[in-house]
């Protein structure tokens, strides 16, 4: 008996057949190995179909383009009159009447209204009486200076007809000094009557801002003056008017964020819309761009100012408009879709090996491993994808402006009509 030694195993040991069955089984053994035969086959093209040239995933595409491209800061604010004015009282009393209500036109000086002046007409009658008593002390002192200088030319004369023996050089001393006495009573009787006078204008300017008028010519916005309220005049009195003093021009003020202030210009032309007319667009232009800033829930934001025509006097003050502003307009530009920027290719899921009967049977296939797509270390570039023989080809770019849905393509082997990816569609069946 000879026995011979092999080390590959048998086929029949692998899938449990005994060799020493009778020649009555060996149709059904053959018949079990021809159905795994055919199991190991359907096996094999499907894990090569899997790593094959395609990565199994469908993408979609959107085409590069020229155009133009306008990029947009957007914003909100509020609407403001040009030269709004807040009219108070400067005196405290009581209305007496109103002359003014909500919307009515005014001019410069036309009351609005007016408090009761019974108290400021007394004070102006008190004035004018004291007044007229300064006065009368400015004439009686003006009569002793000339009662004393007359006493004193007198003794002067005396005394030179008796040869300086008559009066006694005392009482011309005393003469003297009732003459200077007189003329300090008149310079003091005078600044008497400067005093009366100044208290007088003083009550006539009450009485006369008992009325309260107009500083501007313009539209009355707010009222809140009433007849018979008492009014105090206090370091922060209550505001009876708001004027406007011309809504035919108005000022839209934005809040426009700090990622966006750079691109703002004085000049710059924007649109914008309010809630009380959605279907039609307002013209704006930029006049002032604040340096100041605002934090408001830890955003920080810059007020910009715009000019606005309001010549139908549609717009109202307070309303809130959402701006766009133009910053930058490029014509005739290579366009893709800022998604293509954003497409990462996915990274494919490592396939498990075969392993029992099939991987003995079947070989292991090629590039079955993970392959990853990384950006170059410490560096930070712009690409996009695109297909060639369905498989993703990365083309590098350089950027430029933006409007959000479309990205300028500044420097790049991207031509109009080349077709990036944009997202994945899912994976083939």
């Amino acid at each position: 008996m000879r026995e011979e030694s092999n080390d590959k195993p048998d086929i029949a040991e692998t899938l449990g057949i005994d060799r020493a069955s009778g020649d009555g089984k060996s149709g059904k053994r053959w018949f079990v190995v021809g159905i795994l035969a055919v199991l190991a086959v359907g096996t094999a093209l499907v894990v090569w179909k899997g790593s094959g040239s395609s990565d199994g995933v469908r993408y979609r595409t959107q085409e590069a383009q020229r155009g133009d491209l306008t990029v947009i800061v957007t914003a909100t604010g509020t609407l403001q009159a040009t030269n709004q004015v807040d009219v108070s009282s400067e005196l405290s009393g009581i209305i007496k009447t109103v002359e003014a209500d909500y919307n009515s036109k005014v001019k410069v000086g036309q009351p609005l209204a007016k408090l009761d002046t019974s108290k400021l007409e007394a004070q102006v009658t008190q004035s004018k009486a004291a007044l007229e008593s300064a006065k009368a002390k400015v004439l009686l002192a003006e009569a002793t200076v000339r009662e004393t200088r007359s006493k004193l030319t007198q003794l002067r004369k005396v005394r030179a007809l008796s040869d300086n023996k008559v009066p006694s050089q005392t009482e011309i001393d005393a003469a003297e000094a009732a003459l200077d006495r007189a003329l300090a009573d008149v310079a003091s009787a005078k600044a008497t009557v400067s005093q009366a006078q100044a208290t007088l204008d003083a009550n006539q300017t009450d009485l006369s801002k008992a009325v309260i008028r107009s500083p501007v010519n313009g539209i009355v916005l707010t009222r809140s003056a009433e007849p018979g309220q008492t009014v105090a005049a206090t370091l922060n009195p209550p505001v009876l008017f708001t004027l406007a003093e011309d809504l035919t021009k108005m000022e839209l003020v934005v809040n426009v964020d700090e990622a966006d202030v750079g691109h703002i210009r004085e000049g710059q032309q924007a649109t914008f819309s309010v809630a009380a007319y959605p279907n039609r667009t307002f013209e704006a232009q930029i006049v002032q761009a604040r340096f100041g800033s605002k934090t408001t829930s830890g955003v920080v934001t810059y007020e910009t100012v715009l000019k606005v025509d309001n010549v139908d006097l549609a717009l109202r003050p307070g309303m809130t408009a959402t701006a766009d502003i133009i910053v930058k307009r490029i014509e005739n530009a290579v366009l893709v879709p800022s998604a293509a920027l954003r497409f990462v290719p996915p990274v494919r899921e490592e396939k498990k090996a075969p392993t029992g009967l099939l991987a003995r049977i079947l070989p292991r296939p090629p590039g079955s491993g993970t392959q990853r797509r990384e950006d170059p270390a410490g560096r930070k570039e712009h690409r996009v994808w695109t297909l060639k023989d369905e498989q993703l080809v990365a083309i590098p770019v350089k950027i430029g402006a933006t409007d959000g849905s479309m990205t300028e393509v500044a420097a790049g082997e991207i031509q109009p009509g080349m077709a990036v990816v944009v997202d994945t569609a899912g994976s083939v069946e």
